[in-house]
């Protein structure tokens, strides 16, 4: 039996599914398919969507092993430069001078990588206050309690936003990532897209130590973090909420609580971004937009390929893994699973090409 290093969760979620066909693989298992194991690392935000996806396209290649070991966007990318790992998962793209500089010792030499945006989700903004469900809060006031200037639950900002709202006389802790990571760096885009003259320090991956807060170990431990306390607020993937109470974020003249519904729509007003080659889909993300019913803390999730390996030895496995990623059944899996939007039509069609294209 072959699991995936995804931890304790995908263990018992493989071995579930096994034990439902009788350890035997699933009927219609493709045994003349693609063979052997690939390795992927990086974004621990994919974690529920990966498992899914594993799950979805060993059942049906029982010859084939995708190994995936979420340790951070940062550490995916860094993985996947140095040779360590056929697919890298990040929550960000690799900026074009990134990819100018990088030496990706897997790839041949000036044959380019692929960047696909195949998970995307809502950021959600977490909390966990005694008797208050949900928020209303701008721009302004999420970049102030997370710099640390904001620090009372009763702050006239937040009040003035939540008249119905019983908050409290209470210190806010502010948990961040202690870790390098994408989800960190898409939060902060946007606080510096839409509270500029609040946020000054830009889209960033590795937290500021001067704003103070209380940091955790990827998304799981944020989730930990916030629910383990009083009066927290933090910030993670969508798809890790629980119970906990959430933020409704402020675009335009409306307060639009995160879903997959308006993930999706503000990609659709995004372009693609500049400077970049025909396989390198990365979004340029609108977090300013006013548009209506749009949700701008949004995670585009991206898996990231060469165009060519070094050696095509299962090279197999990783097109027909990222082409069962990226097809309607794989987008569905990972939004049963985590709740993500599914890609275009449009957008699909493009990857699919690419990932063909991949030797």
């Amino acid at each position: 039996m072959k699991f995936t290093r995804l931890g304790t969760v995908t263990a018992i979620a493989m071995a579930s599914a096994l034990a439902l066909t009788g350890c035997v693989p699933a009927p219609g298992g493709n045994v003349s398919g693609p063979s052997g194991t690939i390795i992927g690392a990086g974004a621990s935000s994919q974690q529920a969507a990966q498992e899914a996806w594993v799950r979805g396209f060993q059942l049906a290649n029982v010859a084939a092993t995708v190994e995936f070991d979420p340790i951070g966007s940062g550490g995916g990318r860094d993985t996947f430069i140095g040779g360590g790992s056929m697919f890298a998962a990040s929550d960000r793209a690799f900026k074009v001078d990134e990819i100018a500089d990088a030496d990706f010792v897997s790839c041949v030499p000036d044959t380019g990588i692929l960047e696909i945006p195949a998970y995307i989700s809502p950021i959600a903004i977490i909390f966990n206050l005694d008797g208050v469900e949900s928020l209303n809060l701008d721009a302004a006031t999420i970049a102030g309690i997370f710099s640390g200037e904001i620090d009372q639950w009763d702050d006239a900002a937040i009040v003035a936003q939540n008249p119905t709202a019983d908050l409290p006389n209470l210190t806010i802790t502010a948990v961040h990532r202690a870790d390098d990571s994408g989800t960190t760096a898409n939060f902060t885009d946007y606080l510096a897209a839409a509270a500029p003259s609040v946020w000054t320090v830009g889209s960033i991956e590795k937290w500021p130590l001067d704003f103070g807060g209380e940091a955790a170990p990827q998304t799981s431990g944020v989730v930990d973090a916030v629910s383990n306390g009083t009066g927290t607020i933090g910030y993670a993937d969508a798809s890790r909420v629980g119970e906990l109470g959430a933020v409704a974020v402020k675009v335009g003249e409306e307060y639009v609580a995160y879903s997959p519904e308006a993930a999706a729509a503000i990609i659709d007003v995004s372009p693609f971004g500049e400077g970049r080659g025909e396989t390198d889909f990365a979004v340029d993300i609108d977090r300013a937009s006013t548009a209506s019913g749009v949700y701008p803390v949004v995670l585009i999730s991206y898996l990231i390929a060469c165009n060519e390996y070094a050696s095509n030895e299962r090279v197999d496995v990783l097109r027909g893994y990222l082409d069962y990623v990226i097809s309607p059944e794989g987008q569905q899996a990972a939004a049963a699973s985590a709740g993500s939007a599914p890609i275009s039509a449009s957008l699909y069609e493009k990857a699919r090409a690419a990932v063909a294209a991949i030797k």
